[in-house]
């Protein structure tokens, strides 16, 4: 179907965003788990269109959560938009689910493959753009880049982590509680090979509740450096040197497992894409910040690359 057609015969609200670009939105449900934004530059012809996955966690499609309003993807999504890219951000299945009432004991991290797949399938059968890449926050690094094997024409990944959950989890209580590392790493075991436990220090009870333990089971079989050696496609890294939560050698981690890839190291840019000039307390803050602009080279690496 023809952009020209689309505008004209969808439901759609076009509204100003800056003097120089008028871009449509529309509210889409993809299916029963996903509903999401489109916001499509109407200046601009069959432009190309950037999924973008949310990080972990209840996160919206607007890149926030209960207590932590941010807008960062919602500001990405817009940002591009001025700059001729269309985005579709969507909420996480859980978002939904909460929302209801009607949360699925049993979700793991393959459904939020699958939600990326759906969303990639449903815009390349109903939409006609140039080109449809994955942009994938955090969490939403590894499942964009596990989604991107089924067609995607590029994968981005911002704050996406280079090693697998498990040993990441691990690096981050050596920093912060070394006195539980021998524990975390014994529970690991136990899940990696099928089984769930109790046997942990209450302490970790956030990390290790017994519920969780099949999702991150799931979620731990996968190797970031293993998934992006198989990606052919162009592949952007961008990481922040503020970033609190995944610190750029993770991205230098990927980079160096697929050398195809570009990479890119923000200065001061932290974990919701945003400029920090000062301390750790001023980047913590910002997390509950929405009016915080972001990362002006970020926009501009990642319209330069979908360009």
């Amino acid at each position: 179907m023809q952009f020209k057609t689309v505008l004209l015969f969808s439901l759609l609200t076009a509204f100003a965003i800056g003097q120089e670009r008028t871009t449509i939105k529309q509210d889409i449900t993809i299916n029963r788990y996903i509903d999401g934004t489109l916001l499509i530059p109407s200046e601009t012809d069959n432009p190309p269109l950037a999924i973008i996955i949310a990080g972990s966690g209840p996160t919206d499609r607007d890149g926030n959560q209960n207590f932590m309003q941010n807008n960062s993807l919602k500001k990405l999504a817009e940002a591009l938009s001025r700059n001729g890219i269309a985005t579709f951000r969507y909420d996480k299945r859980i978002v939904k689910q909460i929302r209801q009432r009607n949360v699925d004991d049993d979700m793991m991290f393959d459904d939020f493959v699958t939600d990326a797949v759906s969303t990639l399938n449903y815009f390349k059968q109903k939409y006609n753009f140039k080109a449809i890449h994955f942009i994938g926050h955090s969490q939403g690094s590894l499942v964009g880049m596990l989604a991107a094997t089924e067609g995607a024409d590029g994968f981005i990944s911002l704050a996406g982590a280079g090693k697998p959950i498990d040993q990441v989890i691990i690096d981050q209580i050596e920093k912060t509680a070394p006195m539980f590392t021998e524990d975390s790493k014994r529970v690991f075991d136990i899940l990696r090979e099928g089984k769930t436990t109790d046997d942990f220090p209450p302490a970790l009870a956030s990390i290790f509740n017994k519920d969780v333990q099949p999702f991150i089971t799931n979620w731990m079989q996968y190797d970031p450096q293993n998934e992006i050696k198989s990606l052919s496609i162009p592949i952007l890294l961008i990481n922040g040197t503020k970033d609190l939560q995944v610190v750029p050698e993770e991205a230098k981690l990927l980079k160096s497992a697929n050398d195809r890839a570009e990479l890119v190291i923000i200065e001061n840019k932290n974990h919701i894409l945003v400029p920090i000039e000062g301390d750790d307390l001023e980047n913590s803050k910002s997390y509950n910040e929405s009016q915080r602009k972001l990362s002006k080279e970020l926009i501009d690496k990642i319209v330069a690359f979908m360009n």
